[in-house]
């Protein structure tokens, strides 16, 4: 602004007055054009005098956006809005993206247009103020990360399985619940949360709702990483580019668990709470309690061998399946193995099926405490046991076998008559190379078959196929 400007004051005191303000100040004529910028202004713009003055609105040099990030046409831009409606623009929040930077720059704006006799002697003032730390105030990921929700983000190509949707982003509240790491899920399908009673009808319909880029609500049976079944309520919703593809589905899941067991609970125990309204909270914390013992004992049913309390040969498929998929992705060797006690039916013929019940007790404690949590092993049936267990090398699988007959030589009992039962067992062993051909079951097959070649061989020792 200078005193050769057409229809501004010459006065030098309001000059001082706008270059010292301690907002944004810029004069446009009728045509737009920039006529005067003050300091603050050049400064939140990121311009000099010379990329502003004469320059229009509509140079495309810069552009606007909305508070969702749209970008806003010609007639949306406020010089142009104040001229159209000839009224105030009053604290409209618009987003500048200059070609210098990609970052937005928020302002808070307010115009008003300074009449003259005609339209070169009017004038549009706007005036603004930088908003951009309060409009960044929360960082996205970190409210994310640290949400008390789970939050699974998978790319959208490749959907079908077994190998998609692939897991590209997980939060802190999916490891602590799942136990798995984010390293480990990376690159996973969420099939690998699903389990043998997960419901087909809900994942039928998620992969449905998938493949038409659709979002879907659904409660689920998922497993965590020791196998544990835990209820989810998801809400998978997909996410576009600013050109309108899906690129991610992005599922917000909540640990709803104890949800599920108080509406089982209230659906089956309805009509007699209704009639017995008086401590109507204590009965549903009672009747709640009595409902998490009963799927306790529902899981130890289902996955737990009821005479020795370690895992029975359904759970075993489904752990050793894991332990295969680990393997196989992090190329491991895996020891398949399958053990007999020596000698069971004399023992039972000998002292009854209640001394026999406790050597089966006392192997199966003994097995319990010498494999690690990331192990499968079993009661495989009668007096027989299973394991697949993860080796560092072939030449491990000697110390493997000798651990294992030491183990159950050291734990021999004595009987009420005090007669001593010493206990031994024969081992079969298998090591593979895991591939994507290994099967399970082909593999503990060759291990049996390896364990009657120690039987044969004269007991208490272990064979390699």
């Amino acid at each position: 602004m200078n005193a050769k400007t057409p229809g501004f004051s010459n006065d030098l005191n309001l000059k001082k007055l706008l270059d010292n303000a301690h907002i944004g100040v810029v004069i446009h004529s009728w045509d737009t054009s920039v006529l005067y910028a003050n300091p603050v202004a050049l400064r939140l713009l990121r311009l000099s005098r010379a990329q502003i003055l004469g320059k229009i609105a509509y140079d495309p040099q810069w552009h606007f956006v909305d508070e969702s990030g749209r970008i806003l046409s010609v007639d949306e831009y406020p010089v142009t809005k104040v001229k159209q409606l000839n009224n105030p623009l009053i604290d409209e929040v618009v987003g500048v993206v200059d070609s210098s930077d990609d970052t937005i720059s928020w302002f808070l704006i307010n115009a008003y247009v300074e009449r003259g006799e005609s339209d070169t002697d009017s004038f549009v003032v706007v005036t603004f103020n930088d908003i951009t730390d309060k409009k960044q105030l929360y960082s996205f990921e970190e409210i994310v990360e640290n949400t008390q929700d789970l939050v699974i983000i998978t790319e959208a190509s490749s959907i079908d399985k077994p190998f998609g949707p692939k897991i590209v982003y997980v939060n802190k509240a999916f490891e602590t619940l799942t136990g798995y790491t984010s390293e480990e899920v990376i690159g996973e399908t969420p099939r690998i949360l699903q389990g043998a009673l997960t419901d087909k009808n809900s994942t039928d319909r998620i992969n449905k709702a998938l493949k038409d880029n659709q979002a879907i609500t659904e409660t689920l049976l998922n497993y965590d990483k020791q196998g544990r079944p835990y209820w989810i309520e998801m809400n998978i919703m997909p996410l576009t580019n600013k050109f309108g593809e899906v690129t991610n589905f992005v599922a917000i899941e909540r640990d709803v668990s104890e949800k599920k067991f108080n509406i089982e609970q209230l659906k089956s125990k309805n009509e007699e709470l209704k009639a017995l309204k008086v401590g109507l909270e204590k009965r549903v914390e009672e009747r709640t309690k009595e409902l998490m013992k009963f799927k306790i004992k529902l899981e130890q049913i289902a996955f737990i061998d009821q005479l020795t309390n370690i895992p029975n040969r359904r759970y075993f498929i489904d752990q050793a399946q894991k332990v295969i998929h680990l393997a196989r992705r992090n190329h491991l060797t895996l020891a398949f193995g399958f053990i007999d006690v020596d000698n069971f039916k004399t023992i039972n013929d000998q002292y009854g099926h209640v001394t026999g019940d406790t050597v089966l007790k006392v192997v199966a404690n003994r097995l319990a405490q010498s494999f690690r949590t990331e192990d499968a092993f079993c009661r495989h049936g009668g007096e027989e046991f299973a394991f697949v267990v993860a080796v560092s090398s072939k030449q491990c699988i000697s110390k493997l076998g000798d651990r294992l007959l030491n183990e159950i030589r050291n734990c021999s009992f004595t009987t009420e008559n005090d007669d001593e039962i010493n206990i031994t067992v024969s081992i079969g062993l298998k090591v593979t190379q895991v591939t994507e051909y290994t099967d399970l079951e082909s593999e503990i097959k060759d291990a049996d078959n390896a364990m009657y070649q120690a039987k044969k061989a004269g007991k208490d020792r272990y064979m390699v196929f």
